[in-house]
């Protein structure tokens, strides 16, 4: 019972780390997590974001604003104007895998072509396999960056230090 119960504290406690694990991070290719530009012009760019299927889609388009702004000061100028912006979601049903149970212990499903997915320990104790949906988000900008004070009237428009300052507390470097 105890090494049962160690078992499932081990396996919670990375599926937490797995979790928390930064994404504010450069993307390594197309299909992964994390912020990409692409340089349009001379003060414009097209500004994307990817999150994790753990990310809300507010962190998502939080994280793309941070990375807008943070372009906005390494380019040396003070605002941005965001020209278009969108936010794609892609969404799917993915099988539970992996399964704990007090009688048996610790265990993985698999697929069988006639009875579908079982536990490898109690294939008669799961008439039907567990589905979650996983969805993942990504964000998108064209931004336009300017010298000195942002317009007050334009609601496009942000100031790159005030966003920098309110969104930089969500990110997690």
């Amino acid at each position: 019972m105890i090494r049962q119960i160690a078992i499932a504290a081990v396996g919670l406690s990375v599926l937490a780390a797995c979790a928390t694990a930064p994404i504010y991070r450069p993307a390594d290719s197309a299909r992964s997590t994390g912020y990409m530009e692409q340089k349009i012009e001379e003060g414009r760019y097209s500004v994307s974001f990817r999150g994790s299927s753990s990310t809300p889609r507010e962190d998502v388009e939080a994280y793309l604003l941070y990375r807008a702004a943070e372009l906005t000061l390494n380019h040396g100028f003070d605002h941005f104007i965001v020209v278009t912006r969108g936010v794609d979601s892609k969404s799917q049903l993915r099988p539970s895998h992996l399964s704990v149970s007090a009688h048996y212990g610790f265990g993985y499903s698999y697929y069988h072509p006639r009875y579908g997915w079982r536990g490898m320990y109690d294939p008669f104790w799961h008439d039907a396999p567990t589905y979650r949906e996983v969805t993942r988000y990504e964000a998108t900008a064209e931004i336009v960056m300017r010298e000195g004070e942002k317009p007050a009237d334009d609601e496009k428009a942000f100031d790159a230090r005030d966003v920098m300052k309110n969104v930089g507390q969500r990110i997690m470097p």
